[in-house]
């Protein structure tokens, strides 16, 4: 089996780095470097990014790199479509392991929008207690709307001032359970969720507990990502690698 490239910053990818050194594959597991404390993996690790396309290329190509596994998150668009293009440059085969996106229930109460911009707007103008479940990295796009107040829930300590002026920062990795979650939007008295439809089990709590206390979610979109193979599980993965 050739070299793999593993890129990774999910749970889908720790799992995915399991299997990899339990096969004794020989692969490379790359992240962002976002997270202060990132877990340990079982594998080889590299930090940051590669330089656009035209890095990843020679990056393939100087590391032997055969197969690429993208387990990137679904909002990491920017890598994802650095990867499907710098392998078909490289000729590299490209899966992508890619948990399915969130679907409403009975219950539900969700506002899907295609952006940050357009979940901003959902808000409206009068004050509202705001769960921004968004990560760390989007929240200066809701700097235009100060009038909320914003609970935030970030894996590491903010190192510099957040750019709302009414924000509450609490520190935590998930995943999370929906009786924590519940008890965490009534402590606050949270009246709105704003989230990316990420997917997954990790971070669902925070949904079916807005369901049980009939809360409305503004839930954005996926970004666009050009066609690739997709992977749903593991296994599946493993089975292509060892196709």
């Amino acid at each position: 089996m050739t070299r793999v490239l593993l890129l990774g910053g999910t749970t889908e990818a720790a799992r995915m780095a399991q299997a990899l050194a339990e096969a004794r594959v020989d692969a490379v597991y790359s992240y962002a470097g976002r997270t202060e404390a990132p877990v340990a993996q079982p594998l080889p690790v590299r930090v940051g990014g590669f330089g656009g396309v035209a890095g990843l290329v020679d990056y393939l190509r100087a590391e032997g790199i055969g197969h690429v596994i993208d387990a990137t998150h679904p909002f990491a668009a920017q890598m994802s479509r650095n990867a499907v293009d710098a392998c078909a440059e490289a000729a590299v085969p490209l899966v992508a392991l890619e948990r399915e996106p969130w679907q409403a229930g009975e219950g539900d109460r969700w506002t899907h929008v295609p952006d940050l911009a357009a979940a901003v707007e959902a808000l409206g103008e009068a004050p509202r207690r705001v769960f921004l479940a968004i990560g760390r990295q989007n929240l200066g796009a809701f700097a235009s709307a100060p009038q909320h107040h914003y609970l935030l829930r970030l894996v590491d300590p903010p190192t510099e001032a957040l750019p709302l002026p009414h924000a509450e920062a609490v520190i935590a990795r998930g995943p999370f359970d929906v009786a924590g979650d519940r008890a965490l939007l009534e402590s606050h008295g949270i009246g709105v969720i704003v989230a990316k439809n990420a997917g997954g089990a990790g971070a669902e709590a925070k949904l079916i507990a807005a369901r049980e206390l009939a809360l409305p979610v503004v839930l954005i979109d996926r970004p666009w990502v050009p066609e690739r193979r997709l992977a749903r599980t593991v296994g599946e993965v493993m089975a292509w690698l060892n196709g």
